[in-house]
């Protein structure tokens, strides 16, 4: 048996010092501003600076991870001896994973006899994020790259989404909401709340009057479906670091329990939920 190094990509908004803690190499998937050149990672612009330019105006697109980018990278950590277990994003959200899993297809085919596994975690941002922790702990216990990516299987039907924005522009202009929604919403101060269903895609849930009631949903959202208070809880917010506390501190309040981890919705995420989204992930009994 192979030793073995877990890959995953920036759509995990997990920051690049952690990952090299936890010992996770990444792909990056980039992005630019419409009407500019300039092609950025994920990490490139601080999430400050990228969501000040949205609030000024500017769309960014995003772009997946080539099947290239990734066959190049799974077969350096070949010719070094080790097998890869691949991490990704969500198939239902972007097509990053798909062009992962063609390269270990042909890289398997390649070298016979070694391993090259791509799994789709079905989950985005932090929620992705807490699944390659959880896999990295699995490792960490000895665990084979066999287990680790059945593991991922296994707990990703049970990985919670739940999350708000604060302007629903930034949905219609994914097709997740009508424009006259939108326009609606602004008026009355409507806030979605949302989660990512089985097959890994956006899901509109419900909608509440105002953000401190969406912060409240989400933390009874917590109360309603957590199966285990020891499990890990993590945020991440689009550049409304005081709101997550603020979510933080309900969370301690109702229920005592600590989040674990807080981090900023990275850009690749960030350009189609805007400035403003809150993100709340546990282990539940559904997802």
């Amino acid at each position: 048996m192979n030793p073995y190094v877990i890959y995953t990509d920036s759509a995990c908004d997990i920051s690049p010092a952690m990952l090299e803690e936890w010992g996770v190499k990444r792909c990056d998937l980039s992005f630019q501003f419409v009407g500019e050149e300039t092609v950025y990672t994920n990490f490139e612009l601080t999430p400050k600076e990228f969501y000040q330019r949205m609030r000024d105006g500017g769309v960014a697109k995003t772009s997946a991870v080539n099947s290239e980018a990734f066959r190049q990278l799974f077969e350096e950590e070949l010719k070094n001896g080790n097998d890869v277990l691949y991490i990704g994003f969500s198939s239902g959200l972007s097509t990053t994973y798909n062009c992962a899993r063609m390269a270990a297809a042909e890289l398997e085919e390649a070298y016979e006899g070694r391993r090259v596994c791509a799994v789709d975690t079905l989950s985005a941002s932090a929620g992705f994020g807490m699944l390659l922790y959880l896999a990295v702990r699995e490792k960490e216990k000895g665990a084979t790259l066999e287990e680790v990516a059945r593991f991922v299987e296994e707990q990703r039907m049970h990985q919670c989404h739940w999350f708000t924005v604060d302007d629903l522009v930034y949905l219609k202009r994914g097709g997740r909401v009508s424009s006259a929604v939108a326009l609606l919403g602004g008026v009355l101060g409507i806030k979605p709340v949302l989660h990512m269903d089985d097959e890994g895609h956006l899901i509109n849930r419900f909608k509440v009057r105002g953000r401190k009631a969406a912060l409240k949903a989400l933390a009874d959202k917590y109360g309603e479906l957590a199966v285990d208070r020891e499990g890990p809880v993590f945020i991440s917010h689009g550049d409304c670091e005081e709101e997550a506390a603020q979510l933080a501190a309900m969370l301690k309040e109702e229920y005592g329990i600590t989040v674990d981890l807080t981090v900023n919705v990275g850009p690749v995420i960030g350009a189609h939920s805007g400035p403003g989204t809150m993100a709340l992930f546990f282990i539940g009994k559904e997802r």
